[in-house]
């Protein structure tokens, strides 16, 4: 007899997931990328420096934050 309270089987990744995913992610991408260009000039001339992360860069990690929220709900 299997217990399957304390191991449940994982569902499979299909690739209609994965495409899915992918097309989520471009859309937050571009839907943060004004705003993190935005952010990072004001941040650059704030500073005066370029240091720190660009904005896409910044709006990647935006999307990568953002699209596995949408997924886990």
């Amino acid at each position: 007899m299997t217990d399957m309270t304390s191991n449940p089987p994982r569902a499979a990744k299909t690739k209609s997931n994965q495409t899915e995913f992918a097309v989520y992610f471009a859309v937050i991408l571009l839907a943060t990328l004004p705003l993190a260009c935005l952010s990072w000039a004001l941040a650059s001339l704030k500073s005066k420096s370029f240091q720190r992360k660009g904005p896409f860069a910044r709006a990647w990690s935006q999307a990568r934050i953002m699209t596995p929220m949408i997924f886990s709900a």
